[in-house]
């Protein structure tokens, strides 16, 4: 790759496949790109891939559907090339498991050949005219006259936690691949989302033995279900994105807050499910001594024989202590700017958060030359709403992304239909602005 790219992807997750995967698509693009990751293959979330985990989208909000419904690289074609359509649609699954959907984004990525494994980059900085890539193995420079940000968020760690991290205290993005024996082990998992109801769904099932004591821990009010009702998904349109984009940034503070369930609630049939255990487990006999705490807040963790966690009732005011020999923190993950963007961050334009400011076509803004442009996917969820960081609108940002850096539409991303009218005054959504 000597002469310089059109556009370079750093990360290979589903966001930058997706781009990659719709360049693919196009006949005639005429974008010369090239995609570059850190792991050694594709491989998505393979440490949370725990039994029985599902979507909380639908399969047709896939890489390239949405836009593209032609494309070879769609789940429908997906199942279709592995002699399983008839079958998927008999099983009349709820949603999709995990495992199902990271084949597919496996089956994508290794038809592209523009995707680069084990490139890890160390640093990325600009010459005046071509974004440099520096990767950590050596070798020359890669040279790029746009660039698209897609490496991901990292884990967020409480800081009372982050002292104890180890074999014994660690996040759970990663615990499918861990050698967990929880036998005689009294275990505490912190959050209160999909994630931390995945895990102890795992726990009380026994997966990794039979613990002493189990006890969930939650700073929301409750174990609350993620709202898939109709005018909720409504905030995963394009329609709305382009409403919220225009929003004062005390009104989207606000907006965020008020919607978090729809982005980031539980999935009613593992609520139904995790509670139907709870009781037969009571009912019978069988489960090991528990607690589900909702509304508490974590104050201090302490390490004696074992661990010592301090929490607040946000209910009564109380305090309260749990004596844990195991924790796990499903506590979500942190907007943080990655590390090899240093070179460049004296250009870039950040907002109040101290990240990535975003325009509408997902450019983040910065002081190099505007025939210069730096795109970021799962960067605006306070620029545009909860629908960025979801895959729910991932092929429409892709093929926008697309649009806006060729200058025309090769991809149709208007959207006809309106059943709710969000603003009165509201741009048009899907208005080309070169």
């Amino acid at each position: 790759m000597t002469a310089p790219l059109d556009l370079a992807g750093i990360g290979v997750g589903p966001f930058n496949l997706s781009i990659a995967a719709l360049l693919a698509s196009h006949r005639q693009p005429g974008i010369n790109s090239a995609f570059f990751d850190a792991k050694p293959q594709f491989d998505w979330h393979p440490g949370m891939l725990l039994p029985g985990v599902r979507l909380q989208t639908s399969f047709l909000k896939d890489l390239v559907t949405g836009v593209a419904p032609q494309s070879p690289y769609s789940f429908l074609q997906f199942l279709v090339s592995h002699g399983r359509f008839y079958q998927f649609l008999a099983a009349e699954l709820p949603a999709i498991s995990r495992a199902e959907y990271g084949q597919y984004l496996a089956w994508v990525a290794g038809q592209l050949d523009n995707l680069h494994f084990g490139q890890e980059l160390a640093a990325l900085d600009f010459d005046g005219r071509h974004f440099q890539l520096h990767f950590k193995a050596g070798g020359p420079p890669v040279a790029a006259r746009h660039i698209c940000l897609g490496t991901g968020k990292p884990p967020h760690i409480p800081p009372c936690c982050q002292p104890f991290l180890g074999d014994n205290c660690f996040h759970a993005i990663g615990i499918a691949r861990r050698q967990l024996d929880v036998r005689g082990k009294r275990v505490v998992v912190l959050g209160g989302g999909q994630s931390g109801a995945e895990v102890f769904e795992a726990l009380l099932d026994g997966h990794w033995g039979q613990a002493k004591a189990l006890h969930w821990v939650s700073r929301r009010s409750n174990f609350a279900p993620l709202d898939e009702t109709p005018f909720a998904n409504e905030v995963f349109t394009p329609q709305y994105m382009a409403a919220f984009f225009d929003l004062p940034d005390a009104t989207k503070a606000r907006t965020l807050a008020d919607q978090k369930l729809a982005s980031d609630g539980i999935s009613p049939d593992s609520l139904k499910a995790l509670y139907q255990k709870l009781y037969e487990g009571k009912v019978l006999g069988q489960l090991p001594p528990l607690s589900l705490r909702p509304g508490r807040h974590l104050q201090a963790m302490h390490q004696g024989q074992g661990y010592r966690l301090v929490l607040e009732n946000q209910l009564d005011g109380k305090t309260e202590e749990l004596e844990a020999d195991l924790v796990i923190l499903a506590t979500g993950f942190n907007q943080a700017l990655p590390a090899y963007l240093a070179p460049l961050q004296h250009k870039l334009v950040l907002d109040a958060q101290g990240q990535l400011s975003l325009d509408r076509h997902f450019q983040a803004r910065w002081t190099g030359p505007e025939t210069n442009r730096i795109y970021a996917v799962n960067a605006g969820r306070f620029s545009h709403g909860i629908a960025e960081p979801q895959m729910s609108l991932m092929c429409w940002r892709s093929a926008s992304i697309i649009n806006h850096l060729a200058g025309q539409p090769l991809f149709a991303t208007d959207q006809k239909l309106d059943l709710v009218n969000w603003r009165q005054d509201g741009p048009d959504p899907l208005a080309l602005a070169v």
